[in-house]
């Protein structure tokens, strides 16, 4: 089964960047759809992004289009979630997820037997 380790996070100012990774490891990433939720205190697990196990769609959250790009390196076994215009309500949890040869949009909905990672806090300041 793949492993993921997610690393990135951090406090940055409303309008800054960052850009979160997730390392897979102990099965070939390429395998693998990927995808990213995020938790505030207090509030579900919300979707944020996803890409498929080929690289070649991805899907959004509402709340974070145009503002974060979804992307990976497959020799790299990672993937990156690159964060613009942060706002005050982005700042959560985030966790990265993997499910076996799955393409992009489903992975909008969690399923009982996806992969997560433990998570990068993500702080933005007003």
């Amino acid at each position: 089964q793949v492993q993921l380790g997610e690393s990135g996070g951090g406090l940055v100012q409303a309008g800054g960047s960052l850009r979160l990774s997730c390392a897979a490891s102990g099965r070939p990433a390429s395998n693998y759809g990927m995808g990213w939720f995020r938790q505030a205190p207090g509030k579900g697990r919300e979707f944020v992004a996803a890409i498929s196990f080929s690289g070649g769609t991805t899907y959004y959250g509402d709340s974070v289009k145009g503002r974060f790009t979804i992307s990976r390196d497959n020799a790299k076994n990672t993937v990156y979630l690159q964060m613009n215009s942060l706002k005050p309500e982005d700042t959560a949890v985030y966790y990265c997820t993997a499910r076996l040869f799955s393409y992009a949009q489903p992975m909008g909905v969690p399923r009982e037997s996806d992969t997560w990672g433990q998570g990068t806090q993500v702080t933005v300041s007003s």
